[in-house]
C-alpha cells in the first residue's frame, strides 16, 4: 500500500491560454481565470431537513462572522434565539412527559381493554421518545486516564489554556473528524478523535484540534447541550416514523393522508429548532476557532482548516485502500489487517503529497459551494478567513517531541484496531 506518485502535467488553459502546471491525480484548473476550478462533482442527496440546516449554517456563518469582526459579539448563552430554542426543546420534552402521564392515567382509570391498550401504547411512545443518557461507546476503542497518561496530560493542558477542564474518556474511531460530547447520568466528558484526521495533522495542528473541541465546553453551544440535542433526536424520530408508506393499498393511502399534517408539523418544528439554535451554534464554532488559535497559534489553526478541506479526498483514499484489501481475497485481507498500521503510512504520505495548488482549488470551491464539516459548522472558508482577519496569535501550548512519541505509543493499540476496521470497509462518515 504505497501512496500514489506525483504525476506532473502541463497544458495550456482552454479559456485564457495561460500555462497550467499541476498533478494529474487531481483536477487540473487554471489559477488565472478559474477554468475547471469546480468541475461540478455530484453532491449526495442528504434530504430536505439536512439541506435546510446547511443553508442556515451558511447564511448565519456570513452574518455572525461579520458581527464578530465588527465587534458586535454576543455570547451564545445570552443569545435570545438560543434561549428560545431551549424553551422549544423543553416543550417537546413536555409532550413526551404528557404521553407518560396519559399512559399511567389510562391504566389507573380502569376503563377496560380499550384503556389498557391505550395506556400501554402511550407508555411505549413515552419510552421511545424519552431523552436518552448516552453511555461510553462500545463499538470503538475507548481510552481512560490510566491507559493514556500523556495524552490526557496534553488534553488537560489544552483545556486549561481555553478556560475549561479536561475529559474523562477519549474514544477513537475511523472518521475524518473530531467531536466532544457527554456520557452517563453525571454528564462526564468524552472526546472523540477520528484517527485518520489525527494522523495527517502536525503536532501543532493536533493541539489546535484539541483546543477547538475543548472550547465547546466553555462556549455553551446550545445545540450540543442535553436539552436541545435530545429534543432534536425526539423530533427526528417522529419525522422518521411519519414517513409515507408505500402506496400499494387503500389502507396505506389512507394512513399517508393522515400522516401529512403531523409530518409537516414535526418537520416545521425541526427547522424552527435549527433556525433558533443555528446562530448560537455558529458563533460557538467561531469562538472555538479563536481559542484554538490562541492555544496552538493562528498558523496551526489555519493549517487545521486546510486539512478539513481535504477530508473528502482522505475519505476516498481510505475507501480505495479498503477496496484493494477486499479484492486481494480473504487470505490477503487477513494478511493486510495483520499490518494494519501500514494504512496510516499510506494516508499520511498521500496527505503530504497533496500539492498547494489542490489546497487552493479546494479553498475556491469551498467559497463557491460553502464547504462545511457538517450541518452544525459554518463554511470552512469563512472559518479560515475569520482566523486570518484576527490578530495573529502565538502558541501558548507547544508540542514536545518526547510527549508526542509517548502519545503515539499510547494510541498504538487503538490506531491498529481502527485501521483493521477501515480495511474491512467499515468507514465512518
Amino acid at each position: 500500500m504505497s501512496a500514489a506518485a506525483v504525476e506532473e502535467t502541463t497544458q495550456p488553459c482552454p479559456e485564457c491560454g495561460k500555462e497550467i502546471r499541476g498533478d494529474s491525480r487531481f483536477t487540473l484548473w487554471c489559477a488565472a481565470c478559474d477554468w475547471n476550478v469546480d468541475p461540478g462533482e455530484p453532491q449526495p442527496d442528504t434530504g430536505r431537513l439536512d439541506r435546510a440546516e446547511r443553508a442556515l449554517a451558511r447564511r448565519h456563518g456570513e452574518q455572525v462572522l461579520a458581527e464578530m469582526l465588527g465587534g458586535r459579539d454576543v455570547h451564545p448563552r445570552r443569545d435570545a434565539p438560543a434561549m428560545t430554542a431551549t424553551a422549544l426543546a423543553l416543550t417537546v420534552h413536555a409532550g413526551t412527559l404528557a404521553f407518560a402521564v396519559g399512559g399511567v392515567w389510562c391504566l389507573a382509570a380502569g376503563r377496560g381493554a380499550a384503556g389498557l391498550v391505550a395506556g400501554l401504547v402511550l407508555l411505549v411512545l413515552a419510552w421511545a421518545f424519552a431523552p436518552r443518557v448516552r453511555g461510553l461507546p462500545k463499538d470503538r476503542p475507548v481510552l481512560l486516564r490510566g491507559a493514556a497518561p500523556e495524552l490526557f496530560a496534553l488534553v488537560d493542558e489544552v483545556a486549561r489554556a481555553v478556560g475549561t477542564r479536561g475529559v474523562h474518556a477519549i474514544a477513537v474511531d475511523g472518521s475524518v473528524n473530531a467531536a466532544v460530547t457527554t456520557y452517563g447520568v453525571r454528564g462526564r466528558r468524552l472526546l472523540v478523535l477520528g484517527m485518520p484526521l489525527w494522523e495527517v495533522l502536525t503536532p501543532e495542528e493536533r493541539i489546535a484540534l484539541l483546543g477547538h473541541e475543548l472550547a465547546h465546553y466553555a462556549n455553551g453551544d446550545t445545540r450540543n447541550g442535553l436539552v436541545v440535542s435530545t429534543a432534536a433526536r425526539t423530533l427526528h424520530l417522529w419525522h422518521h416514523i411519519l414517513q409515507p408508506l408505500p402506496t400499494s393499498s387503500g389502507m396505506e393511502i389512507f394512513v399517508n393522508a393522515i400522516y401529512v399534517v403531523p409530518r409537516l408539523l414535526v418537520g416545521g418544528v425541526l427547522v424552527l429548532l435549527a433556525r433558533l439554535s443555528s446562530r448560537a451554534g455558529i458563533r460557538a464554532e467561531y469562538l472555538a476557532d479563536r481559542l484554538a488559535a490562541r492555544t496552538a497559534s493562528t498558523q496551526a489553526a489555519v493549517g487545521l482548516m486546510d486539512r478539513l478541506l481535504i477530508a473528502g479526498s482522505l475519505g476516498r483514499r481510505l475507501r480505495t485502500e479498503a477496496n484493494r484489501a477486499a479484492l486481494r481475497g480473504p487470505g490477503s485481507a487477513r494478511k493486510a489487517t495483520a499490518h494494519a498500521d501500514d494504512l496510516w503510512a499510506v494516508l499520511t504520505a498521500y496527505a503530504s503529497s497533496i500539492p498547494e495548488h489542490e489546497y487552493e482549488r479546494q479553498r475556491r470551491v469551498g467559497a463557491r459551494r460553502g464547504h462545511q464539516v457538517d450541518t452544525t459548522h459554518p463554511p470552512t472558508h469563512l472559518r479560515r478567513a475569520g482566523l486570518l482577519a484576527q490578530v495573529h496569535e502565538t502558541a501558548t501550548v507547544t508540542p514536545q517531541a518526547r510527549r508526542t512519541r509517548l502519545i503515539a505509543a499510547e494510541l498504538a493499540p487503538a490506531r491498529t484496531e481502527v485501521a483493521r476496521d477501515l480495511l474491512r470497509g467499515n468507514l465512518d462518515d
